[in-house]
């Protein structure tokens, strides 16, 4: 029997929607024809192509950008319909938002089955006027068309999803736990000199001038910034290491030999580098925002905080929760292994692509 083709569009191909693909698309792969439709961008591993399994059909779209503009997304549009139409694939998936807007408008009324995954809305970042997020919110209801569903990458995002349509569904990131062969997972963490680190680009979503204000008051403690970005200039303190971009084996190899993972994003979808951290037996401490909060449950499987002075205290605090580290540590730990990982969450789009 012919294997059904699905056709995944991706305009934001980097960080951890790269690494979602990549996890998913190489899961699938026995059992679907895949393609992938993408556009560069500065994260994107300039070797991305070995990520892959060899079987995947990787197709680059020229017009590709996140900002806004007529002539370029009208070229984007025809490149993703001439793509379609030579693919013919059974089942279409648009991941990010610059795609989704265009490739929603695009398959409005197509008669194959075709999903969208936001991997956070932009609605939601800080970094733009009110003006925008009410913008981009009605954009997002004015295109949730009832023959296109949602597959929202956590709880939180599918609840932010359901003010926007009824036509809603999640599957939870998972990471695949094969990258993790050879890197070693015995760090034993040295109370009187912590290794503290983050892991994503250096953006105002990643907050960077939150983390060197953690970091400022911890001047004998080392803290690492694994990649790179275009604040990079927020990271003053001394005590901060940053990497530059790094590909994933190299970037676990540094959280590996780390104690504490702090992520203050100011918005997510559902972070990859967290669940790294936490299969990784990191004590995690993360913002209280849609993502860090599915997955974190305070003072459980790690810590959540909700301001600067939040992830101080907790810092300041760690050598005296000693006693609770270690059963919290495992309970993340079995929380990646026994659900949020690429077998768990391939298994669950096999399910929505085969009732399609």
């Amino acid at each position: 029997m012919r294997k059904k083709k699905i056709l995944y569009f991706v305009e934001a191909f980097g960080g951890g929607i790269f690494t979602y693909l990549v996890n998913l698309t190489n899961e699938l792969c026995d059992e679907y024809d895949i393609y992938i439709a993408y556009g560069l961008r500065k994260q994107t591993p300039k070797n991305f192509k070995k990520y892959f399994d060899k079987r995947i059909h990787l197709i680059k779209v020229q017009n590709y950008q996140r900002s806004i503009s007529l002539l370029r997304d009208t070229k984007a549009l025809l490149e993703m319909k001439r793509i379609a139409n030579k693919v013919k694939p059974d089942i279409i998936h648009l991941n990010s938002s610059k795609a989704g807007i265009l490739g929603r408008f695009l398959f409005r009324n197509s008669n194959v089955p075709v999903f969208y995954t936001p991997h956070g809305y932009s609605f939601l970042m800080a970094d733009i006027s009110n003006q925008k997020k009410a913008f981009y919110k009605l954009l997002e209801k004015a295109f949730a068309f009832k023959n296109i569903e949602t597959i929202a990458c956590s709880k939180g995002e599918y609840e932010i999803t359901k003010e926007l349509t009824s036509n809603a569904t999640y599957v939870d990131n998972g990471i695949n736990l094969k990258e993790f062969d050879g890197i070693n997972m015995d760090h034993q963490t040295n109370f009187d000199h912590l290794k503290i680190a983050t892991l994503g680009r250096i953006s105002l979503q990643k907050n960077p001038v939150m983390f060197n204000r953690i970091a400022e008051s911890f001047p004998n403690v080392d803290f690492i910034w694994i990649g790179d970005g275009e604040l990079r200039d927020k990271l003053t303190t001394p005590n901060i290491k940053v990497t530059g971009w790094v590909d994933n084996k190299t970037a676990l190899n540094y959280l590996a030999d780390t104690d504490i993972f702090i992520l203050t994003s100011l918005w997510e979808g559902l972070p990859m580098a967290l669940l790294e951290a936490m299969y990784m037996k990191k004590i995690c401490i993360v913002s209280d925002v849609v993502g860090n909060r599915d997955v974190i449950h305070d003072e459980q499987n790690g810590y959540i905080c909700d301001s600067v002075n939040d992830f101080i205290k907790k810092v300041k605090s760690i050598s005296t929760d000693r006693l609770m580290l270690p059963e919290l540590i495992k309970k993340a730990h079995d929380d990646v292994v026994n659900h949020y990982n690429s077998t768990v969450m391939a298994n669950e789009y096999k399910k929505i692509y085969t009732i399609k």
